[in-house]
């Protein structure tokens, strides 16, 4: 191989890690900041508290006081590192009086997106979303792996003609609100009904 052409593969070759790296970065910053779809909301959205029953208040104003503390993730996993979007559900409904059961362990505790969603249907309260069901403040919203928020849970605070919002944790290693409408996100299989 002549010295002429071993520079050009290397610099191809730099060419080509090049791309591979922008294009890589370009697909991962969406996840790691800003809005993981619709519309980041930088304070906690505002909830008609006229509207709510005293469970669906309790729910607002826990996750109100959460999300402007934004504690490490190992609060709602009882110290376990790990991904925390289901333990904050799970966590949350505990404070409010409402404790989930897992059906592996029987602790409050729901750890896994996949086991909350299979919870919610033993009990008969998961409505997948073409069912037609309206979700309501306090349900929880489930998204398949593929979804913008990969395999996920959050709350909803607000249903309106279609657009969603929601508050969740392990967003981007933190808690946060997000504004979308729901056609934007096929992979929302559902909600788990309060």
């Amino acid at each position: 191989m002549s010295s002429r052409s071993g520079v050009g593969q290397v610099a191809a070759l730099v060419c080509a890690v090049v791309i591979v790296g922008v294009v890589g970065l370009v697909w991962w910053a969406p996840w790691r900041g800003g809005a993981m779809v619709g519309t980041e909301l930088r304070s906690f959205p505002t909830v008609d508290g006229s509207t709510l029953d005293p469970t669906q208040a309790r729910i607002v104003d826990v996750v109100r006081t959460e999300f402007d503390a934004q504690p490490s993730g190992t609060k709602y996993s009882e110290g376990a590192e790990e991904s925390w979007c289901a333990d904050f559900v799970s966590w949350t409904l505990r404070e409010v009086g409402e404790p989930l059961s897992n059906p592996n362990s029987g602790s409050w505790r729901i750890p896994g997106v996949y086991t909350l969603q299979e919870y919610y249907e033993s009990v008969g309260r998961f409505r997948p979303v073409d069912s037609g069901y309206v979700p309501k403040t306090g349900d929880v919203a489930l998204y398949a792996p593929s979804s913008p928020f990969g395999q996920h849970t959050n709350f909803v605070i607000d249903y309106d003609a279609g657009t969603l919002t929601t508050v969740g944790g392990n967003e981007a290693d933190a808690i946060k609100a997000h504004r979308f409408a729901v056609g934007d996100v096929p992979e929302l299989l559902g909600y788990g009904v309060l």
